[in-house]
């Protein structure tokens, strides 16, 4: 996924994409660890979609780019 697209989702469901990020990285590494992954490029993408959503969150944290929060993308859609 591109930076631009986790840009348009709330701090909190980033929040929640890093955590289950991390838990793919660890499943590929155990997988590829004992032979059962097929894909190691899996992996490696996996790293890097980590690394972007993390850097989105940075950017917010800086205050270079402004993410919605929950109720103002609600409140967004709505009207």
């Amino acid at each position: 996924m591109k930076a631009s697209e986790y840009r348009e989702r709330t701090l909190e469901e980033l929040r929640q994409v890093v955590e289950d990020l991390r838990q793919d990285v660890f499943n590929l590494k155990f997988q590829h660890a004992t032979g059962q992954l097929d894909d190691v490029s899996k992996l490696t993408q996996t790293k890097h979609d980590l690394a972007r959503v993390k850097t989105v969150i940075r950017e917010h944290e800086l205050g270079k780019h402004r993410l919605l929060t929950v109720e103002e993308r609600e409140a967004s859609t709505k009207g």
